[in-house]
């Protein structure tokens, strides 16, 4: 129903009805003075409809979007291709309109999604249990985090390589600000961890070690190995992977992680200024009671009908708070319709045809970038679609020659928390870009 205003005698009406005079006579009793603005605002004149059409069509020619510039830009959010289907099938009104559902008679077409997704998810790490979404990626490493704590009921330690996304280290920093959990941070300056300090880091206290892979960097971590020191002191392993990397690497199901998260940005959702995105949360069978958030199973009605039932639903309104499993309210069921969508599509050859892409077209990239005076790869280690290069002028500058060529890189590594140098940037590669704008970013550094 489109919004109607309230006339004049409407107004007054409802005034009269709670006992109050005017407007002004409610925000005097309901607003403290301090608060209250006592002049007008200094509003320009109205405008026709024509001339508001005119000034906002002007306002939004000055915006530029991923069409408009090739976009290098990497760290967690990244411009792949999202075929037109995604839209056309998460654009339906029964989708697009359609809340979380807590009655599951009621919510079977949302729950039958949901469970495609989970089942989608689980075929794509190799995990045993996935739930039906997260925000986004940070918190669902710090829900992991969490998990990891109540699985091993060791509250006192968390290890953390310094090679996650800041981020996504902060977000976890943020989560415990009220508990008395340390939090060990292990260096990562040669661009991927140390085993051997990361085995002397770990102790019989630690509940779990969190790796990313590949990590902030780009790099690709020793991530079997560092599963198996977690496991030999009685610790989860907790890897935040990149979905679309699996076409081509090792699913964490395949090298022991307990719990496997990650930004599902990559599957069929686009940039949309930072948000909002789609957390994956997944583990073994033998933690699902402490996985966050809700789970679908698939069952038979009275009748022997396929139906869908919120198997596992751990949230403080539906069981005791103690008990409750997470505090997060709202699935991003929406979000996660377009990863079904994304993932149904493309298929298994689908997906490893885009991963050989990306990781083709990086290596290119970056064998062309490093024959350029004054650039280097930052790091001799294996990388998926995105790596750190470090440039003499610094990244700023090297940022603003290929803004001032229509193509954006970044971000530096110092902006984000990652490293202190001031010369290292990340240039990210995806099936999106062609050789043709890859050739113009090395010449525009070039220059």
């Amino acid at each position: 129903m489109s919004y109607l205003f309230s006339t004049a005698s409407e107004q007054r009406d409802m005034l009269a009805t709670i006992g109050v005079d005017s407007i002004d006579a409610i925000i005097a009793d309901q607003i403290p003075e301090s608060l209250q603005l006592r002049r007008d605002l200094e509003l320009p004149p109205p405008l026709t409809e024509l001339e508001l059409e005119q000034l906002i069509s002007s306002l939004a020619g000055q915006n530029t979007g991923r069409r408009d510039r090739a976009c290098f830009l990497g760290g967690g959010v990244y411009d792949h291709f999202v075929p037109a289907a995604v839209d056309a099938i998460v654009g339906r009104s029964e989708f697009y309109t359609a809340y979380t559902p807590y009655q599951a008679e009621a919510s079977q077409g949302s729950l039958q999604a949901f469970f495609e997704y989970q089942s989608l998810i689980c075929e794509l790490t190799g995990m045993d249990v996935s739930n039906a979404s997260l925000y986004e990626g940070g918190t669902a490493v710090s829900e992991a985090v969490f998990m990891a704590m109540r699985a091993t009921k060791r509250h006192e330690r968390i290890v953390l390589l310094g090679s996650v996304n800041p981020e996504y280290r902060e977000v976890v920093r943020t989560y415990l600000g009220c508990k008395e959990t340390e939090v060990v941070t292990i260096p990562t300056p040669q661009g991927t961890a140390n085993l051997e300090q990361v085995q002397a880091a770990l102790n019989d206290s630690t509940a779990c070690l969190v790796i990313q892979q590949p990590n902030v960097f780009g790099c690709l971590e020793h991530v079997e190995q560092l599963c198996h020191l977690a496991r030999q002191v009685g610790a989860l392993s907790i890897v935040s992977f990149d979905p679309l990397s699996l076409g081509i690497l090792k699913r964490p199901g395949d090298y022991g992680a307990d719990i496997a998260v990650a930004e599902g940005q990559s599957l069929g959702i686009p940039m949309q200024f930072g948000g909002p995105y789609l957390g994956v949360i997944t583990c073994r069978n033998e933690f699902v009671r402490q996985m966050p958030g809700r789970l679908i199973g698939e069952t038979t009605d009275r009748e022997g009908r396929r139906c869908f039932v919120l198997t596992i639903q751990a949230r403080e309104q539906h069981i005791r708070r103690e008990k409750a499993t997470s505090n997060i309210c709202t699935n991003q069921g929406l979000l996660a319709l377009r990863a079904t969508v994304y993932l149904s599509l493309l298929g298994p050859q689908g997906i490893r045809e885009v991963a050989e892409l990306c990781c083709r077209k990086a290596h290119y990239a970056a064998t062309q970038l490093a024959q350029v005076p004054g650039v280097e790869v930052a790091f001799d280690r294996p990388f998926f679609k995105e790596f750190t290069i470090r440039v003499a002028g610094g990244a700023a500058l090297a940022m603003q020659k290929a803004r001032a060529a229509g193509l954006d890189i970044g971000p530096g590594l110092k902006a984000i928390g990652a490293c202190a140098c001031d010369d290292a940037l990340l240039v990210a590669v995806t099936e999106c870009r062609t050789q043709a704008e890859i050739d113009k970013l090395v010449a525009a550094l070039r220059a």
